[in-house]
């Protein structure tokens, strides 16, 4: 790992775990797609009620939230923003992406809802960190 990068070696982590739960992510819902005769390229329908609609949301969510993240936590680094806050927040927030895929699976609406809240915060503390670092 280049030295710039060692004191940010969890946030480093924390990238690849996100990029495996995004495979991940896309595995489950083309299974769910296949397994329940979805037609590719046509919409997923249905509602929270219906396996394939999760896990096309969650893969979703995640791609969405994929952006903030990024810019997010490389402008923490680029910056020189506190390692120990950037790294907390970073892993803080692929471990929020974690529950958010499972409780979505699982249909937990309350774990989902306190998960994306528990990402969004850990988003919002890195805009601090990084600002902070200005």
């Amino acid at each position: 790992m280049p030295p710039m990068l060692e004191p940010y070696g969890a946030t480093v982590v924390a990238y690849l775990v996100l990029g495996l739960f995004l495979l991940a992510q896309a595995l489950v819902a083309d299974a769910a797609a296949i397994r329940s005769g979805h037609v590719p390229g046509t919409p997923v329908g249905g509602g929270h009620d219906d396996f394939l609609f999760r896990a096309a949301r969650a893969h979703a969510n995640t791609n969405e939230s994929l952006g903030a993240f990024l810019v997010l936590s490389l402008a923490a680094i680029f910056l020189g923003a506190g390692a120990w806050w950037t790294n907390v927040l970073a892993s803080g927030f692929v471990a929020s992406r974690a529950g958010h895929m499972l409780a979505y699976y699982l249909d937990l609406r309350a774990a989902r809802s306190a998960s994306f809240a528990a990402g969004f915060g850990c988003l919002i503390g890195l805009l601090v960190v990084g600002a902070a670092a200005l």
